[in-house]
């Protein structure tokens, strides 16, 4: 069958079919996810309540062992000289003697249902964990393909045009997407939402201290609130900015840097970041100015959270033919030719400069900072 006689109805049938079954997937693998995710949390509770118990047991078992050691020296004293203890005396120390070896044997044995019911559980959360991984990553790899199949494959003929160049670039597209919403969710669920959460606390709490300590009491717990406000509006404020700046479309990319390292510096009171920038203030092509802006804001980032730098220098220059950028750290350093499993960001930066013609080294070693230089022909 050819092209020309394909019947598209047909194909766009079979697609939807596609879709529907690949959506259903991804809801019940999300789902199995979710309750993976709650079985976890429970029995992570689980087993910090069986740490806990687990010591007092053995607390106990110790301190009885300790009386076990007396009762049974007493048992011996009273057997060697019998006689000069009444009847009652001697049964005492017997019962006393054999209560003591009862508790002990118990507390022994709870011990080991305990013990054994921690390095259960300790299975289980490894096998969770693992399930929840996979989880993870079959429901990232199921919205690659569900998008794929929404997007580049409804219109078969344009597809068709370029089939292999479309599949390479669509595929690499929607997995940075996807890497970029998963890094979006993880910061805002550890920044935002989890001061959010912590505000709810906070307000249960003032009214908990208006009921039982008065108005002054709670005032302070009200000003203490307000810092959580106030901090939870500067983290979402800069995930904001951090997504796309707006200055970007309107004024171009030497003043949204200029502004983004400022407020990057405002945000990290203990690092010092200067810029330089020699050459025309003119703008550039859209594509150019996203793809330099996002470099030099992958490499500012890496400087903040991996190299722990508190001193940052980023200088760009537009020549005639070429436009240059370079950042330089004062951080921990990396080794260059170590490649880290799991590590997208210095990969993600060779792609994006590999698609504009570019290129983009690295000069680094332990303990001695970092230099990152970006040249991007027109």
């Amino acid at each position: 069958m050819t092209l020309k006689t394909f019947d598209s109805k047909a194909l766009d049938t079979i697609l939807e079919k596609m879709i529907s079954a690949v959506e259903e997937s991804k809801h019940e693998i999300f789902e199995i996810g979710e309750q993976c995710r709650q079985d976890y949390e429970s029995l992570v509770k689980e087993l910090e309540e069986i740490k806990t118990t687990v010591s007092v047991v053995i607390d106990q078992t110790d301190e009885l062992e300790t009386k076990s050691r007396f009762a049974r020296r007493r048992l011996a004293e009273v057997s060697r000289h019998f006689h000069d203890f009444s009847e009652q005396q001697v049964k005492e120390a017997y019962e006393q003697a054999h209560m003591i070896q009862t508790q002990l044997s118990m507390n022994r044995q709870r011990e080991i249902q305990l013990r054994n019911r921690r390095n259960e559980l300790k299975r289980r959360l490894y096998a969770l964990k693992n399930t929840i991984e996979r989880a993870n990553h079959l429901v990232s790899q199921t919205t690659v393909v569900l998008n794929y199949l929404t997007s580049d494959l409804r219109d078969i003929s344009e597809a068709m045009e370029d089939a292999r160049h479309k599949q390479e670039f669509g595929l690499r597209v929607i997995e940075a997407q996807e890497e970029e919403r998963k890094r979006i969710s993880r910061e805002i669920h550890d920044g935002p939402a989890q001061l959010l959460a912590n505000m709810l606390l906070r307000s249960d709490l003032v009214e908990k201290v208006y009921r039982e300590r008065g108005v002054d009491e709670a005032l302070i717990e009200i000003r203490s609130l307000k810092e959580l406000v106030r901090d939870s509006l500067k983290e979402v404020r800069r995930i904001i900015y951090d997504l796309r700046p707006m200055a970007l479309d309107d004024l171009g990319l030497i003043p949204t840097l200029k502004k983004y390292l400022s407020t990057t510096e405002n945000y990290n009171q203990n690092v010092m970041i200067s810029y330089t920038h020699l050459g025309e203030e003119k703008r550039l092509p859209t594509n150019y100015e996203i793809a330099l802006f996002r470099l030099v804001q992958e490499s500012l980032q890496n400087a903040l959270k991996h190299a722990k730098a508190t001193k940052i220098i980023v200088k760009t220059e537009l020549r005639k033919n070429a436009f240059i950028a370079i950042v330089k750290d004062n951080g921990v350093g990396f080794d260059v030719n170590e490649v880290k499993e799991g590590s997208f960001g210095i990969v993600g930066m060779r792609e994006r400069v590999s698609l504009l013609n570019g290129e983009i080294t690295f000069h680094s070693k332990m303990g001695a900072g970092t230099l990152v230089v970006i040249q991007i022909p027109f």
